[in-house]
């Protein structure tokens, strides 16, 4: 039996597909049945839209395989109207160039001047990069009332070290703050830059950097306590080949990184030490309930991608339809209602809670409206609290943006071989991180910082945030 191209059993499979037609296909025979599973299974992954099974993480799906993307709804770039943006010309011309023509480039006949010209600008690094090595003397000095030989402090390297701060910070910040592998990093110095490393000298190299540096560590956890509006977010990590976990605390001026073999409660305890008096934004992950503050945001997005996975992976029926257009229409009436003034927001700001009030209220059939209704219910309070504070978002995507960078280096490296190096990379990230959120060169800014902690024993304050930022 050709059951392959039977058109009468092809139109049999489908929705409309009954029990006494399915039993008239299992009469059949062995072929037909599985004729009848596979030609399903297709018509369930073109209806999917993807060839792969929902479950497949996006990274794991081959890029053939993957539905063509929707065309952008808008031009990327800016928008009609905006001032360009472009590098600005050096303010220094170090060499002048003239070039001159003998013969036509076209047609190679001769050629007379002219005596007009144009300037042209380019700027390059040198075609050869030669490390500056260099011998210090150091002199040495009796002092009558230490009754000890003292000698000066070299501050352009550490104790006991023959590479400089520059490639130590350098080093440092391509591979926790761009995400170069060690070998990436390791390639540059001897290849490029002509400055012979290995990998082994850097690593130790960057511990020496994290003793140094901690105390920053230390400061940004604390300011990041005394912030007004403070986001919290968490991503799976590797250490030793065992899942961990990367926790990311940020507000607009600081990023605080924390890696923990937990994603429970006692992580977020380690972090908050004391009270904390500003709004936490977050998920709706449980362990952020543990935290004691003052009020809380969670994302409404979330919500709304919780109602979309209902209907793509499950397509439930009954009254899931009125459920999810009512928790929709709230969620997107509140968010518009942001928008309008301090007056007329006061104004309807009941509004919001007494739909939520109903929406939970209502005796749903659906378990997933019923196991949605218990979130509700359980942060009632959460939800609005962006509609009283103008401060505070209604989505936490500014710590998703802060914990992509993470990402990114998890994907290179593949995390951390041990818990020393996960340590390291949670103390220098978060300094490079929050460097860059307050515009200050993290290069400059850590060489000086290390010169003065040599000069003087003990590390400088915390940059603020630069004033060029505003």
């Amino acid at each position: 039996m050709a059951t392959g191209s039977d058109p009468s059993l092809e139109a049999m499979l489908g929705p409309q597909l009954t029990a006494e037609q399915a039993r008239a296909i299992y009469e059949q025979g062995a072929e037909a049945t599985i004729f009848a599973l596979l030609t399903l299974a297709k018509l369930i992954r073109e209806r999917q839209g993807s060839t792969s099974s929902p479950t497949t993480p996006s990274g794991m799906t081959p890029v053939y395989e993957k539905p063509t993307s929707r065309k952008r709804r808008r031009q990327a770039g800016r928008k009609q109207g905006h001032p360009g943006s472009r590098r600005a010309a050096p303010v220094r011309i170090d060499q002048h160039k003239e070039h001159t023509l003998d013969a036509c480039p076209n047609c190679h006949g001769p050629v007379s001047p002219c005596r007009s010209s144009r300037r042209r600008i380019s700027e390059d690094i040198p075609d050869d990069i030669t490390p500056v090595v260099t011998e210090h003397t150091i002199r040495r000095y009796w002092c009558s009332r230490c009754q000890q030989t003292v000698e000066p402090t070299v501050p352009e390297a550490l104790p006991g070290s023959t590479l400089g701060l520059r490639v130590l910070v350098f080093s440092a910040w391509l591979h926790y703050a761009l995400g170069n592998t060690l070998s990436q990093i390791v390639e540059v110095f001897n290849f490029h830059l002509q400055l012979k490393l290995t990998t082994g000298a850097l690593v130790q190299m960057w511990y020496r950097l994290q003793e140094i540096l901690f105390a920053w560590y230390l400061e940004i956890q604390m300011q990041a306590l005394d912030a007004a509006v403070l986001h919290a977010d968490e991503t799976g990590w590797r250490v030793g080949g065992k899942t961990c976990w990367l926790w990311c605390f940020t507000t607009t001026d600081l990023t605080y990184y924390l890696i923990d073999r937990c994603r429970g409660s006692p992580v977020l305890k380690k972090f908050f030490k004391r009270h904390f008096a500003g709004t936490l934004v977050s998920d709706f992950w449980g362990a952020y309930n543990a935290v004691a503050c003052a009020q809380r945001q969670k994302c409404l997005p979330h919500l709304l991608r919780e109602l979309k996975k209902v209907d793509h992976y499950h397509r439930p029926g009954g009254d899931w339809p009125l459920f999810r257009k009512r928790l929709r229409r709230l969620i997107r009436d509140a968010i518009r209602a942001r928008k309008l003034s301090a007056k007329k927001r006061a104004a309807r700001r009941q509004r919001p809670d007494q739909r939520l009030q109903a929406l939970i209220a209502h005796a749903w059939e659906n378990k997933h409206a019923r196991r949605l209704v218990k979130r509700l219910r359980r942060h009632a309070t959460e939800l609005f609290t962006f509609l009283d504070h103008p401060e505070v978002p209604f989505d936490n995507n500014h710590a998703e943006r802060m914990i992509r960078p993470a990402v990114i280096i998890r994907k290179n490296s593949y995390a951390n071989g041990s818990f020393d190096g996960a340590d390291l990379q949670a103390v220098l990230m978060s300094i490079y991180r929050t460097l860059k959120q307050r515009g200050h060169n993290p290069i400059q800014t850590i060489i000086a910082a290390v010169r003065t902690y040599l000069k003087t024993g003990s590390l400088p304050p915390l940059p603020a945030k630069s004033t060029e930022l505003g």
